[in-house]
C-alpha cells in the first residue's frame, strides 16, 4: 500500500513521514523519482534518510533498500538503536541493508562502475518488491573514479536505474565548506541531475548548535524556500512546522479567562482571552512569576489541564515559593490538572526546548500553558530563541492554548519597556511590572500597556504581596505626584485625619447654626405674638371709636327731640339733617 501522497498537477509525492518535513515539501519527496539529501559532518543526512525508509515500512507498508558506502550496516543499526527504531527485527522483514563499501586495502586495478551493485539490486527489489532505496555516502563512491567523465557516466546509469525501476530514492553526499577540486564539481552535477535537491547544516549561532535543513531545489513543484530549524531527538529527526496563521471563518473566541487576581480582571474588562498571548515583563523581583502562578492557578480550579514551565527555579522551590502568598499548587499537581516541569536552559537548544514543551502540552492535553520566564531562552542563542518565540506563539494559537509568559526587560535599554526577545508585538495581552523607590522604600506597581481587542484600564496599581495573596491597589496622586508603600499609608493617614477634622468643624458649625437658627425662631415666635397682640389693640380700638360715635350721634338726636318738644317731623330732621 503506498505512502498518502498529495497531488501536484504533473507530480505525485510519497510522504516521509516527518510531518515538518512533508509540510516544507508541501506532501513529501518526489515518488518515483531521486532526491539528493547533502551536508556536512554531524548534519543528521543518514538519519534522516534511513528514518524516511522506517516510516515508508512501518507506516506505508513500503519495503525498502539502505545501500551503505561508507559504514557498515552493523554500526549504522547500533548508531541509531537509540531513536527505538528496531531496526534488527525490520531487517529480517521489509528493509534491506547493503553494505556496499570497499574492502580494506583493497586495490583497484582496470575501471570501475556499478554495474554488478545495480545487477544484485534489481534481483533484491523483485525479490522484496522495494519502493525506495537510500544510497548513503555517495560520494565515497564518487571518489574512486579517476577520472571525472567516468563518474559523471555511472551516475547518469544510476540515475535512470533508479528512474527505470520506478524508485522513490535518495542520494546522500557530504558537502562542506572546505570542500574544493572535482567534489564540488559533482556535487554540482548531481544537484542538476537530481529532481529534488535538500540541504542539511550544522551550524553553530552565539555559541549554540543549530542543525537546519533547506529545500534547494524541487522540479515540478512548490516548496516552502526559507531554512527550517531541525533537530535530533530520542525517536530521530524532527522538523520545525512552521504553518502559516490560516484565516478561518470561526470568529476569535470571547471568552475570558480570570488571571487570578479579582482587581486585574476588573481592569481587563473581564479577564484575559482564551487562546490569547499574554506577556508579563518586569525587573527581577517585581512579581512575574507570582502573577503566572496565580493564573495557573485559576486555570487549575476551572478544572483545565495546565501546563507551567519553569526555566528559573527548581519545581519544588516554584511550590514553595507561590504558598508563601497564599498561591496553593500541591492539590493541584496530586490531581494531576497541573504539569509543572522545570529545565535548565543551558542544557539544550531553544529549538529543543520548543519541541519538548509541544510534547508535554500535547501529553498533558493543557489548556493553558505557562512559561516563566521566555526571556531565558536567550542564553540558548539570542537569534535562535526569536524565531522559537515566533513559532511557540503560533503553535499555541494554532491549537486554541491560552499561553502566558513572563519576560525580563531588555538588560541594553533598562529604562525602555522592551524585551531581548521583541515578543511584546506579538502578545495579545501585555502587563508590566515595575518598581518605585521612594523614602527607602522599593514598592510595586502594575500597569497594562495592551489588550487587544479589550478596553482595559489605563491606571497605574501598587502590586501588594502578603500570605494571604496579591492585593492592587490604588496609588495616590497629588498634584502629579504618585506615591506607594509607607508615604501612600502615611498621605492616605493624614487626608483621613484631615478630613475627619473638616468633618467635626462642620459638625459644629452645623449645631452652632441649628442653635441660632432655634433662637431666631424663638424671637420670630415672640415678635409674631406681639405683632397679633397691637393689632387686635388696634382692631379694638377702631371698633370702640365706631361706637362711641354712633351712640353720640342718636344722643343728640334724642337730646333735640326732648328739648324742641316737637313733633315727629323736627325730631326727623334733627335725625337726618
Amino acid at each position: 500500500m503506498p505512502g498518502p501522497s498529495i497531488e501536484t498537477p504533473g507530480i505525485d509525492k510519497a510522504a516521509t513521514g516527518i510531518p515538518g518535513l512533508d509540510a516544507i515539501t508541501l506532501g513529501g519527496l518526489p515518488r518515483g523519482r531521486v532526491t539528493l539529501i547533502e551536508g556536512g559532518p554531524g548534519a543528521g543526512k543518514t538519519v534522516l534518510a534511513l528514518q524516511t525508509l522506517v516510516n515508508a515500512t512501518t507506516r506505508f507498508a513500503e519495503p525498502a533498500i539502505f545501500v551503505a558506502f561508507e559504514e557498515s550496516s552493523e554500526r549504522i543499526i547500533a548508531n541509531t538503536a537509540s531513536f527505538g527504531w528496531n531496526l534488527q527485527a525490520r531487517c529480517r522483514e521489509s528493509l534491506f541493508f547493503l553494505d556496499a563499501r570497499p574492502a580494506p586495502g583493497l586495490v583497484q586495478s582496470g575501471g570501475f562502475d556499478l554495474g554488478g551493485l545495480l545487477a544484485a539490486l534489481a534481483a533484491k527489489t523483485k525479490q522484496m518488491g522495494a519502493r525506495r532505496i537510500v544510497f548513503d555516502a555517495l560520494d565515497m563512491v564518487l571518489a574512486r573514479f579517476e577520472r571525472r567523465q567516468d563518474a559523471r557516466q555511472e551516475t547518469y546509469r544510476l540515475h535512470e536505474w533508479l528512474l527505470t525501476q520506478e524508485f522513490t530514492a535518495i542520494l546522500t553526499a557530504k558537502a562542506s565548506p572546505r570542500s574544493d577540486g572535482p567534489m564540488v564539481e559533482m556535487l554540482e552535477f548531481l544537484q542538476f541531475m537530481v529532481d529534488c535537491s535538500i540541504v542539511l547544516a550544522n551550524d553553530v549561532v552565539d555559541g549554540t548548535a543549530r542543525r537546519s535543513i533547506r529545500i534547494s531545489k524541487y522540479r515540478g513543484s512548490l516548496f516552502k524556500e526559507n531554512t527550517t530549524p531541525l533537530s535530533i531527538r530520542q525517536h530521530g529527526i524532527d522538523v520545525a512546522n512552521v504553518q502559516p496563521l490560516e484565516s478561518s471563518p470561526v470568529m476569535a473566541p470571547l471568552e475570558r479567562l480570570s488571571s487570578g487576581v479579582v482587581r486585574l480582571d476588573t481592569m481587563l474588562a473581564g479577564g484575559y482571552y482564551r487562546g490569547a498571548g499574554v506577556l508579563l515583563t518586569g525587573s527581577p523581583g517585581t512579581a512575574k512569576t507570582t502573577l503566572a502562578g496565580a493564573f495557573a492557578q485559576a486555570a487549575c480550579v476551572r478544572g483545565e489541564a495546565t501546563l507551567f514551565i519553569s526555566f528559573d527555579s527548581p519545581a519544588d522551590e516554584v511550590v514553595r515559593n507561590l504558598a508563601s502568598v497564599g498561591i496553593e499548587l500541591v492539590s493541584h499537581l496530586t490531581s494531576g490538572v497541573l504539569r509543572l516541569e522545570a529545565a535548565r536552559v543551558i542544557s539544550s537548544s531553544a529549538e529543543i526546548h520548543l519541541l519538548r514543551i509541544r510534547e508535554i502540552a500535547a501529553e498533558h492535553g493543557a489548556r493553558c500553558v505557562v512559561i516563566d520566564p521566555l526571556s531565558a531562552l536567550t542564553k540558548a542563542g539570542s537569534h535562535t530563541a526569536v524565531d522559537v518565540v515566533e513559532r511557540l506563539i503560533h503553535w499555541a494559537k494554532t491549537e486554541g492554548i491560552t499561553l502566558l509568559c513572563t519576560s525580563l526587560l531588555d538588560g541594553r535599554q533598562p529604562d525602555v519597556e522592551a524585551t531581548p526577545l521583541q515578543i511584546s508585538t506579538m502578545a495579545d495581552t501585555w502587563i508590566h511590572l515595575s518598581y518605585m523607590i521612594q523614602a527607602g522604600e522599593r514598592n510595586r506597581a502594575l500597569s497594562i500597556i495592551k489588550s487587544r481587542g479589550s478596553s482595559h484600564s489605563n491606571q497605574v496599581r501598587e502590586l501588594l504581596l502578603d500570605d494571604d495573596g496579591i492585593t492592587l491597589a490604588d496609588v495616590y496622586t497629588s498634584s502629579g505626584e504618585v506615591v506607594m508603600g509607607a508615604m501612600r499609608w502615611e498621605r492616605e493617614r493624614a487626608e483621613r485625619l484631615a478630613r475627619a477634622e473638616r468633618d467635626a468643624a462642620a459638625a459644629r458649625q452645623r449645631l452652632q447654626l441649628e442653635a441660632e437658627a432655634l433662637e431666631l425662631e424663638g424671637r420670630l415666635q415672640a415678635l409674631r405674638h406681639e405683632l397679633d397682640a397691637k393689632r387686635a389693640s388696634l382692631a379694638g380700638l377702631i371698633e370702640a371709636t365706631r361706637q362711641v360715635a354712633s351712640e353720640g350721634r342718636e344722643g343728640e338726636a334724642e337730646l333735640r327731640r326732648i328739648r324742641w318738644g316737637d313733633g315727629r317731623d323736627d325730631a326727623h330732621e334733627l335725625r337726618h339733617g
